[in-house]
């Protein structure tokens, strides 16, 4: 989870007691929530975590008995627990829904022991419980930023105006470097710019939000940038036009202090070189 979300979450949660476990390791890349924290002797076998996505959770029953979900869009997490030894389906429940009501959040709809769901202004959780395992989801709402990506002919013209261009559309895997599939026809136009434009060459520039260390911030915009290069080697432009270089959260053009700001200042950047 992304060290900003801590400070959209300033709730007084319950914490449960860690006991020591000598078992195998929780997934690679893989935290806990800071909303709450894992049932002891818990491991996390696997864990999601993207910038923008959509997620539904049951809010009630409809007249004839069918359950209602609320179609949820925005930051989003997911992890898959797995319980220990002994633990079973109503201790989750009953520990999870204590927690969660100690921090003030709103229980929006419980099927005990297989279900919950709550709420605390745009943070939403959901329980899902099971024999041996459980699931939580978060997702903070927001509206999807409408990212106008540029065409070929607009980006080189922005950059023979002045050097260089911001490109948004390149999506990545929350505090990862890895492309997602939603950011091919961005990827797409530089390819093009570049074919229509034989001698051009291009510094590929990553750059972060101010959330989280700075070092690490630099380390994944360097990370980021090189894979921008790479997709676009493996799309038949040749290496010796590109280059790639992270700036972290230097240079911000939006204010770290709001969203839409942060959203701004995770860019990638062409400079003419």
């Amino acid at each position: 989870m992304p060290r900003r979300l801590l400070s959209i979450l300033p709730l007084m949660l319950l914490s449960f007691a860690m006991t020591s476990r000598a078992q195998e390791p929780d997934a690679e890349g893989c935290k806990d929530s800071p909303l709450i924290t894992r049932m002891p002797a818990s491991i996390i076998n696997n864990c999601d975590n993207k910038e923008f996505d959509q997620a539904q959770m049951p809010t009630g029953h409809s007249a004839n008995g069918d359950l209602v979900y609320k179609t949820l869009e925005g930051e989003y997490h997911h992890w898959t627990y797995n319980t220990g030894q002994g633990v079973g389906v109503v201790q989750v429940f009953r520990n999870i829904e204590t927690a969660l009501k100690r921090a003030g959040m709103a229980i929006d709809y419980e099927e005990s022991p297989g279900l919950i769901t709550a709420h605390q202004g745009r943070t939403w959780y959901m329980l899902e419980n099971h024999d041996a395992y459980y699931l939580q989801t978060v997702l903070i709402t927001a509206e999807m930023q409408q990212e106008v990506t540029a065409d070929a002919a607009s980006l080189a013209g922005e950059i023979q105006k002045s050097g260089h261009v911001a490109v948004y559309g390149i999506h990545f895997d929350t505090g990862k470097a890895v492309i997602l599939p939603d950011s091919e026809d961005t990827l797409e136009q530089i390819v093009q710019l570049l074919k229509n434009n034989g001698d051009l060459k291009l510094r590929i520039e990553g750059y972060t939000d101010n959330g989280g260390q700075a070092t690490a911030n630099q380390a994944l915009s360097e990370k980021r940038a090189r894979a921008v290069v790479a997709w676009l080697v493996t799309h038949e432009v040749a290496s010796g036009r590109l280059s790639a270089k992270g700036f972290g959260a230097a240079n911000p053009v939006g204010d770290n202090t709001t969203e839409d700001g942060r959203a701004k200042n995770r860019r990638v950047e062409l400079v003419k070189m």
